[in-house]
């Protein structure tokens, strides 16, 4: 009998993440694991079901006839546990990825997933069918079956072995089986891209379970922080690291691509690449807990793209994880797209565009590693110099903005302001280092920038800054203001612009980017912003707000998923929309976790 097909497509919600430091896998309530890149997070994709059940590829592991699914992670962990319920049986599956650190020796778990499958109660028939699709569904693959051991998938575009503790048999380019367990019985599986398929053994397995937890509970254990919202900031913490690339230490944006930002909508992006921008975020959210380590190494990535920046240019607004330039943007027209939402991209336009407020998010970032970590070395200090020359001569020209608008540019407030974070953070590390500057040129480059804002971008009869000079249309990103301690929280002019945000871009604890209307180069709108409701948040925080904030922050967390997790986006009823996990969102809640846990408990800081 072959395992059973089916080509229907988990919500966005439904999944768990997990990974081993060099990329990652969605795990759905169903058993399924439907996207999966190999051997990185930009890899082309071996399982990509999420972006079309019938050409994808998926690997299904799960109870046939169960009623109900849950899903948690093992106690701090990145081990993620399905739970099929039936009236008379249960069926656990744990999956995990073994962490494959930079610089390990031992190589033969490198990229390894394993799936190890026990019958809690009573008599469980298991669906088992591995079918890779190689390259996006692009390549055709063959499957062969090694009697007692496994299967090997191969195709032009690699291989991937899959190691088993019950027989296989082929069924089209799948490997499948269908046993039968009873109470207390427990089989696994192992997929991975190198080794033979030898028989998998149960101990081996058992040790790679206790290795893997074992890691991710040491390394949460580093957190200092002990507020009240201390099971959401670890969850949060622990998705971020699945979303740093061990090797180089670049944090990817999310590990999917082309999830859509509305459904049947053309808002589908890949976010499997590093932005320059997260890096302040980074850098704050790490080292607030305590992750030292993982601030420097990022530190490290950037001072890197800043060295790598030929004279004269800017940095780019984002970058692979090994921080080569991102492969050109392309349509993949053979996959359906996430519920019909298509185009399927693969690659990130927005890599060319011109982003000026990328310069003050790098400059932040500097700033703080400076102050609460190591101080940054002379030849990076040249190099953010340079930058800060091309910014000084550009930072007034249009741009597409902190939103990676594909309508006209513009010259966007955010940009402007973010152009002030710049000079102004570089102004303070050079006198607090006393390090060579042209400290008169940086304090006229902020204050004109500082200028343009006030004079500007304020408009009086909205009473509220706006997105851009000679704008009507208020911008989140405004909320930012006293975050980057370009006005004080409680400014006249910022608690107007707060106030008219919740007017217009507010809907209970959810925020809008922006009004759409077109002017972005869409027509179609778009759900919440994730990262815009914890700005929110957080300013309500800083402006005094705390009722407000801690409401507004708890009802954000009911939209996480089951397990802790958001993608970009949160739609119309609530479901969620873009890219997951988004770091962005995660580390704008442990920004916005903290500060509102230390003004309600003064007596933390």
């Amino acid at each position: 009998m072959a395992g059973t097909r089916h080509t229907g497509q988990a919500a966005i919600e439904d999944h768990g993440v997990i990974g081993d430091l060099h990329t990652a896998a969605l795990v759905s309530t169903d058993g399924d694991i439907d996207w999966l890149c190999l051997p990185r997070f930009d890899s082309p994709s071996v399982f990509a079901a999420l972006l079309d059940g019938e050409r994808g590829g998926r690997f299904t592991v799960r109870a046939v006839g169960a009623a109900r699914t849950k899903q948690m992670y093992l106690p701090d962990s990145n081990v993620l546990l399905t739970r099929f319920l039936g009236e008379h049986a249960v069926l656990e599956v744990v999956d995990f990825m073994v962490p494959h650190a930079h610089g390990s020796a031992d190589h033969r778990s490198a990229h390894q997933l394993v799936r190890k499958v026990r019958a809690v109660r009573g008599r469980v028939e298991v669906d088992i069918r591995c079918e890779p699709a190689f390259d996006y569904g692009r390549v055709r693959g063959e499957v062969d079956v090694v009697e007692g051991s496994g299967a090997f998938f191969s195709s032009a575009a690699g291989r991937l072995v899959l190691r088993s503790t019950v027989p296989l048999w082929a069924d089209g380019a799948a490997a499948v089986a269908r046993p039968t367990l009873h109470e207390g019985e427990t089989i696994a599986l192992s997929l991975s891209r190198q080794g033979s398929p030898r028989p998998l053994d149960l101990v081996e397995v058992e040790a790679l379970l206790e290795a893997t937890t074992s890691f991710w509970q040491d390394w949460i254990r580093q957190s200092r922080y002990r507020g009240r919202y201390r099971e959401m900031v670890e969850r949060s913490a622990l998705t971020l690291k699945l979303l740093v690339h061990q090797p180089t230490g670049a944090l990817v944006a999310a590990a999917t691509t082309s999830l859509p930002e509305a459904l049947g909508g053309t808002r589908n992006w890949d976010y499997r690449y590093t932005w320059v921008r997260d890096a302040a975020f980074t850098v704050y959210g790490l080292m607030a807990l305590g992750f030292t380590e993982e601030a420097q190494a990022f530190t490290t990535w950037l001072e890197a793209r800043c060295l790598d920046a030929p004279p004269g240019e800017s940095l780019q607004v984002l970058y692979a994880v090994d921080g080569e330039p991102s492969p050109p943007e392309q349509e993949l027209g053979h996959l359906a797209g996430y519920r019909g939402s298509r185009p399927v991209r693969i690659g990130n336009g927005a890599a060319n565009q011109r982003q000026l407020d990328i310069h003050g998010e790098l400059m932040d970032s500097v700033y703080l590693f400076n102050k609460h970590g190591q101080p940054i070395s002379y030849t990076l200090w040249v190099a953010l110099c340079r930058q800060l020359d091309w910014l000084e001569k550009h930072w007034d020209e249009p741009d597409c903005g902190v939103w990676e608008v594909r309508g006209p540019m513009r010259r966007f407030t955010y940009s402007t302001l973010m152009t002030w974070v710049a000079f102004e953070r570089a102004e303070r590390i050079a006198r607090q280092r006393g390090l060579p500057a042209p400290l008169a040129r940086w304090r006229d480059a902020a204050d004109r920038a500082y200028l343009q804002v006030q004079e500007q971008a304020w408009n009086p009869s909205l009473q509220a800054y706006v997105q851009y000079p000679g704008s009507t249309t208020l911008d989140a990103g405004a909320l930012v203001m006293p975050l980057v301690k370009f006005t004080g929280p409680q400014d006249p002019r910022f608690l107007a612009t707060l106030d008219r945000i919740e007017r217009e871009l507010v809907t209970d604890s959810l925020v809008q980017r922006y009004r759409t209307d077109g002017s972005d180069g869409f027509e179609e709108g778009e759900g919440t912003f994730n990262l815009c409701s914890f700005w929110y948040v957080e300013a309500l925080t800083r402006a005094g707000r705390l009722e407000q904030a801690r409401q507004t922050f708890e009802k954000m967390l009911t939209y996480a998923n089951h397990l802790g997790l958001y993608a970009e986006e949160i739609g119309p009823s609530g479901e969620a929309l873009g890219n997951v996990p988004q770091a962005f969102t995660h580390l704008a809640l442990i920004s916005a976790a903290v500060n509102l846990d230390r003004a309600l408990a003064p007596e933390r800081r």
